[in-house]
């Protein structure tokens, strides 16, 4: 933050400038291919998902006013996931699920004989 002691305004640096700047460009480069992967994923599942953008400032190392501050950018993306199907189990008598219902009940098939036993015949 500048003042402009003519008119007395205050001047702030964008945030916008700054993270597009910050290390060179890298920063802006990482957090816009974390965007487009959010988007990706959005698009793709139908979920919302969420990127935050957390800017650190530390004090200077020695207390001194005039020292440099360190600032970081970190960023966290939540990006859905897709839904696994579900499928349907019962539960047999100990409470165990089973592919089966226990309930059902069970008519036991015999074998056809084959063709070829026909042909013997």
């Amino acid at each position: 933050m500048t003042a402009n002691t003519e008119t007395g305004e205050t001047q702030q640096a964008p945030v916008a400038a700054f993270l597009a700047s910050h290390l060179n460009g890298r920063t802006d480069e990482e957090l816009s291919a974390e965007f487009h992967t959010l988007l990706d994923a959005v698009r793709a599942h139908g979920k919302k998902g969420q990127l935050t953008i957390t800017i650190v400032v530390e004090p200077p190392a020695n207390g001194v006013d005039s020292a440099p501050l360190p600032i970081g950018v970190e960023s966290t993306v939540k990006a859905p996931k897709p839904t696994q199907p579900k499928s349907l189990y019962f539960l047999d008598d100990d409470g165990l699920p089973v592919r089966e219902d226990p309930r059902q009940m069970a008519i036991e098939f015999r074998n056809a004989p084959s063709t070829t036993d026909y042909k013997k015949a």
